[in-house]
């Protein structure tokens, strides 16, 4: 009997292996290659969603021309490179994959309107991959397309309160072998993580001491946040840099289901759903939006690293731009604008 969350690591290595051919083929991206793989990997059928503005596709095809192949032709010579691998079997009773990780090369050609740079940039993703009967049934991902904005100085938005940086992978090193060969350390980790997020949640009725941060999270914890908002060291950090602002803003903010796609693997803890919390932007501070009551969801798609009893290591990426769209703001129109002013004498 399988007990949700966490598998064996036998049947953990066989469910990413299904996705294993068309991740490997993006390291030295050939775009033949890798349309194959997926082809290959991908069901028919198979639900795409990533994040704004390419938003829900309707088969591999589109996922490989719209987003992938576009990528590759304004990077030519695009690397995928990952930093944390793990699988289990959610809550929802589905297996999933995820992977952490980034894409980089040399901005050669406008993407997106974002002008080039021809010099190396980044760009962190978050992709989960749901895996039924050998084939991949399902993707979701958010790409953090605001960080490649910011890199080419052309990020049109209120600035960020946390740091900015190239986000590192795991201080352990070891997302890629991940050691939970009977499941133990992984149903610990999941214990821990999906604990910590119900007392999150017990903060709309009853306070900022209900959430016990304290003691959950390590004291030299690092949150690992999306280009927009930033990296937050310490829970001093990420109350300040983030928490703060986004529950002044949004206070009434809770998850869309009671029953979530978490999952873990030894250390590490994953969760996608998509989107996985709904709100209402009734106050100020978050992203410098002001308050319009306006009622939003949000994709956010993280990953944990546990240490002992505490959470010492959090990945995560909302969807941002989405989150603008949503109030009507088109980021990219406002990236036109910019770009226009920057060459105003041929105007």
């Amino acid at each position: 009997m399988r007990v949700k969350g966490w598998l064996p690591v036998n049947n953990s290595d066989s469910i990413k292996s299904i996705t294993e051919p068309f991740r490997k083929a993006m390291y030295n991206f050939e775009p033949v290659q890798v349309l194959g793989c997926l082809k290959q990997a991908f069901a028919q059928e198979a639900k795409i969603q990533l994040a704004y503005p390419f938003e829900t596709l309707e088969n591999v095809e589109q996922l490989f021309t719209k987003a992938l192949f576009s990528l590759y032709q304004s990077i030519p010579d695009l690397e995928r490179r990952e930093l944390i691998v793990l699988a289990g079997t959610s809550q929802t009773d589905q297996d999933w994959v995820g992977v952490c990780g980034y894409y980089t090369g040399e901005f050669a050609h406008s993407w997106l309107d974002i002008p080039a740079t021809g010099h190396q940039v980044s760009m962190r993703f978050h992709e989960f991959f749901r895996v039924a009967e050998g084939k991949v049934t399902e993707m979701q991902a958010v790409w953090d397309i605001p960080e490649l904005m910011m890199q080419a100085n052309a990020w049109p938005m209120s600035p960020s309160l946390g740091r900015e940086w190239h986000v590192p992978g795991p201080t352990t090193q070891d997302g890629l072998n991940i050691n939970d060969p009977n499941g133990q350390r992984g149903a610990q980790s999941l214990e821990i993580v999906s604990t910590m997020l119900t007392k999150l949640g017990e903060f709309a009725s009853k306070g900022v001491e209900a959430m016990q941060l304290d003691k959950y999270w390590h004291p030299r914890c690092n949150w690992y946040g999306p280009s927009g908002i930033g990296t937050c060291r310490g829970i001093k950090g990420f109350r300040n840099w983030h928490q703060i602002p986004f529950l002044n803003a949004m206070p009434n903010r809770m998850v869309n289901s009671v029953k979530r796609n978490l999952f873990a693997e030894g250390d590490y803890v994953a969760f996608t759903d998509w989107p996985g919390m709904k709100m209402t932007i009734s106050g100020d501070g978050f992203l410098g939006i002001a308050p319009s009551n306006q009622s939003i969801t949000m994709r956010s798609l993280d990953f944990w690293r546990c240490e002992g009893n505490m959470i010492r290591e959090n990945w995560v990426l909302i969807d941002i731009l989405d989150v603008y769209s949503q109030i009507g703001v088109d980021v990219f129109a406002r990236i036109k604008e910019f770009n226009k002013a920057k060459n105003i004498q041929s105007i």
